[in-house]
Order: structure tokens, then C-alpha cells, then sequence
């Protein structure tokens, strides 16, 4: 009688690690279940973006061949996911200050499951987000002018954009000293990333120093990659010939890489230290 082959230790370390990662993702799940405001905050957020900028200023700025409302809302859709990445970096200064981290360091899980767990649970934020937006967009007369499969491709983009920077903003909140700093450190980097971008006007409207930071923004083609999959490009849109804006969803796909690739090894590291203080 043979005895059953236990399986590779590799496959058990990927599996803890999955489950790890699985069980961290849904405690905060739960936490916003427990506390409803973020939830609701969150989703009003959007909303409130969506009005001021359709009625408050579609009157003012002039979209040759297109309304304001269809060229704003790829911004405002960039604009929200990029701010909802602050979340994982605010959560893990919290948590430092509240020594979860602590507890953390002395259960049998992987470290790295942590930082997964946070990153996901912006993740969902940021979908549930996006799922409100375009429902008020509809409502306020925007509309979708490519085929499903391009706008899905545009909410995917955009999500995976906000996961990479919540990676960031992870660590960012762990190397700061309290959770209060956090808020300051990320409206810093993120408000001059959203406004100094096209965004919200055309980026050759701008003075030329700014136009300039505008084309190379990641932002401007993270935008510029929801408005052609979305089909919201104006049709008398004058055509940049930077190559950013050229190729924006190539650009923004190789910024995630790049973010990713950068982040979630020096996320891993500062948890490792913040957590054997």
C-alpha cells in the first residue's frame, strides 16, 4: 500500500498566502460594513463631483463639437480613483498608530498578506465608486459612444491605475509619523497629478509651461484613455504630438507596471521594518 504524495511545500506556501491574503481583504470588508460612513462618504463624493462640474461649469467652458459633460466625466472618473487610493495609505498609518500592526506581526500569516488585503479593499472602494459615477453620469446625459468591450476596457484601466497607487500610497502611510500627516503628503502629490491635467480643460488651452507638465502628466493619459474608450473624444480635438498622448493607453499601462514593480517590493520592506519595531 503506497502512501498519498504530500503535496510541494511551494504550492502550501502559495496557498497560506492566498488565504492570507483572502482573510485580511475581507476584514476590511467587514470594517466597512461596520462603519457604513465610509461607505456612504465615499459614494456621495462622486456624486457631488459629477453635479458641480455638469451644471456649474458646462455653461462656462466650451467644448468645440461635444458638451462639457461628456469631457468631463472621464476626468472626473480619474480623478476620484486616483483620490480613492489615499485610503490604503491613511488605513495603514491608523493602523500603525493603533499597533493592529502588532498584533499582526504575532500571528502565523504571511506579512505580505497585509498590504494585499488593504490594496484589495480599495479596490472594491474604487469599483463601487466608479459604479455610482457613471450611474449619475447617465442620469445627468452622459453617454457611452464606443462598443461594451471598449468600456470595459476603460473601467479596467482606470482600476487598475488606483491599485497601483494605493501600492504608493501604502507606502507613503507607513513611512509617515501619523495618520494626520498622511491626508497632507497625498493631496500634495495627488491635487498638482488631477488639476494639472486635462482633466478638466483641454490641455492646449493651458499656459505653455503647464501644457507641457499636462501632456506628460500619467493622469492626462490616464484621461485621454477613457475618453477614446469610451468615445468621448471631441471630434474637433486638437491632436497632440506627444507621444504620451499619442499612445495614452499604452503610456498608462506601462506606468502601472512601473508602479507596481517599484511599490509593492518597498510596501513589503517598510512593513517588514514598521513591524519588527
Amino acid at each position: 500500500m503506497t502512501t498519498a504524495e504530500a503535496p510541494p511545500a511551494s504550492h502550501s506556501r502559495l496557498g497560506n498566502w492566498l488565504s492570507d491574503g483572502w482573510i485580511t481583504t475581507r476584514r476590511n470588508l467587514i470594517k466597512i460594513k461596520r462603519v457604513p460612513d465610509i461607505l456612504v462618504y465615499t459614494t456621495l463624493q462622486p456624486i457631488m463631483f459629477v453635479l458641480l462640474f455638469t451644471y456649474v461649469y458646462a455653461g462656462v467652458i466650451k467644448i468645440p463639437g461635444s458638451t462639457y459633460t461628456e469631457f468631463i466625466m472621464a476626468g472626473i472618473f480619474a480623478q476620484t480613483v486616483v483620490f480613492g487610493s489615499t485610503f490604503s495609505g491613511s488605513a495603514m498609518a491608523q493602523d500603525l498608530k493603533d499597533g493592529i500592526i502588532d498584533r499582526f506581526r504575532t500571528l502565523p500569516m504571511s506579512p505580505s498578506s497585509v498590504l494585499i488585503g488593504r490594496t484589495n479593499g480599495d479596490l472594491l472602494i474604487n469599483a463601487i465608486s466608479m459604479t455610482v459615477m457613471m450611474t449619475t453620469g447617465f442620469v445627468v446625459g452622459w453617454r457611452v459612444r464606443s462598443s461594451f468591450l471598449e468600456a470595459i476596457a476603460a473601467v479596467a484601466l482606470l482600476l487598475l491605475f488606483s491599485y497601483a497607487m494605493s501600492w504608493m500610497m501604502a507606502f507613503i502611510g507607513m513611512s509617515v509619523r501619523s495618520p494626520e500627516v498622511i491626508n497632507n503628503v497625498s493631496f500634495l502629490v495627488l491635487f498638482p497629478l488631477t488639476f494639472l491635467s486635462n482633466a478638466f480643460v483641454p490641455s492646449d488651452t493651458l499656459p505653455t509651461p503647464l501644457r507641457i507638465f499636462a501632456e506628460y502628466n500619467p493622469v492626462s493619459a490616464l484621461v485621454q484613455s477613457a475618453r477614446e474608450l469610451f468615445g468621448n473624444v471631441p471630434p474637433q480635438a486638437v491632436k497632440s504630438d506627444v507621444w504620451t498622448q499619442q499612445n495614452p493607453e499604452l503610456t498608462v499601462l506601462i506606468g502601472i507596471a512601473l508602479m507596481l514593480v517599484v511599490f509593492v517590493p518597498l510596501a513589503n520592506r517598510k512593513f517588514a521594518q514598521v513591524s519588527s519595531r
